[in-house]
């Protein structure tokens, strides 16, 4: 039997950063199911970086993480793991409201955002579709960042090992049992563990690990995300083309290797599973296309479906369970884990290694309450 002090259940961008903080304390274990780490959530998200979604302390989070991302520790990553990208804002006439509502959230935690005319949205996005039926209005984040996301799982798979910790795939958990002051996991695969808490950082499944464990779960809820990729205009480089984001959350664009990738914002309830993009919604995602911009969709070059989870007030969740000693959790990080990893990475490393909280955070009234479990099981 394998022994840690943490050991830490989901390989995924939350697991991860949490783990390669942690790390740095105690002698830590990740135990990831797939054959790959980011398998599932973070290996299928946009990867872009913006206060156009989630609430208050989701936005906190993403304030908070941005400095990481711009200028990584030197033995994280030898430079910026995120490349600038302007985020624009859209909305039709009955959108309107909506757009100055977000914006007005945005603004108290950035200071790059602006109002743009119809002549300035299609200089920065050509093919938009304006006009009196169409876009009216539209609100530029020039702070926004398409994020690396391979350098940021490999950088935390790193750190991890450099510290002294294992990073272990294909170990799907098949029992959970807590034995005097310790939890012992066993493996599908027939391997041991032991460590005297339990981060349960298994993104969809979260739930599933803690009923294994016999922990009351949070009711999270995994909700299917559908992606097309698809190539631009012929002759044209998109390249440089901003994220566009519909202010009702049902379309957003953004190029992807020379080509664009779209998506409806679609969020279907799903159970934790190796999600697949259906047909349906496949067919809107390309119909939200041509509804927003002027571009064709003829042929789907890529497509895939990822799921996002959530609990009930849509806040990432992190702290002990009430009613299991040294049962950790850390889930519902929603579409956002990728850009608040390093902001619940600093949460963890508080909360169980007892450093400070982040100044930073309190300051935005995000709080050990505002993430602690206890509020949804209440």
């Amino acid at each position: 039997m394998k022994t840690a002090d943490f050991l830490v259940l989901g390989g995924g961008i939350a697991g991860l950063s949490a783990a390669s903080a942690l790390a740095r304390h105690s002698r830590v274990i990740v135990l990831e199911a797939e054959d790959a780490v980011g398998f599932h959530s973070s290996g299928r998200s946009a990867t872009y970086y913006h206060f156009g979604i989630g609430n208050a302390p989701v936005r906190a989070l993403t304030a908070f993480s941005r400095g990481f991302f711009e200028q990584p520790p030197e033995d994280f990553a030898p430079g910026p793991l995120c490349r600038a990208t302007p985020a624009l804002f859209i909305a039709r006439p009955d959108m309107v409201q909506a757009l100055h509502d977000l914006h007005a959230e945005m603004r108290k935690f950035t200071d790059t955002t602006a109002e743009l005319s119809e002549a300035e949205m299609l200089a920065l996005f050509p093919p938009l579709r304006t006009g009196p039926d169409a876009i009216v209005a539209g609100v530029v984040d020039t702070g926004g960042r398409r994020l690396d996301a391979d350098g940021l799982l490999q950088g935390y798979v790193r750190r991890v090992r450099t510290s002294g910790g294992e990073m272990l795939t294909g170990q799907r958990v098949a029992s959970i049992v807590r034995e005097s002051a310790d939890w012992l996991v066993e493996t599908e695969s027939g391997d041991k563990f032991s460590a005297g808490v339990l981060v349960n950082a298994a993104g969809a499944w979260a739930d599933h690990v803690a009923g294994l464990a016999g922990v009351q779960p949070l009711g999270l809820q995994p909700k299917r995300r559908t992606i097309i990729v698809f190539d631009g205009p012929a002759d044209t480089d998109v390249r440089d083309w901003p994220f566009v984001k519909a202010a009702v959350d049902d379309f957003y664009i953004l190029p992807e290797a020379g080509r664009l990738m779209a998506s409806p914002v679609d969020e279907i309830p799903s159970i934790p599973t190796d999600a697949q993009p259906e047909e349906y919604d496949l067919a809107l995602a390309a119909w939200k296309v041509e509804e927003y911009t002027h571009l064709k969709v003829p042929r789907i070059a890529h497509k895939w479906a990822g799921l996002r989870s959530f609990v009930a007030d849509r806040v990432p969740t992190a702290g002990f369970a009430p009613d299991a000693p040294g049962f950790f959790w850390l889930a519902g990080q929603g579409g956002y884990g990728l850009q608040t990893a390093p902001a619940m990475a600093a949460i963890c490393e508080s909360l169980l290694c007892g450093v400070a909280w982040p100044e930073a955070l309190e300051q935005k009234g995000v709080t050990a309450k505002t993430v602690n479990p206890r509020r949804l099981l209440a």
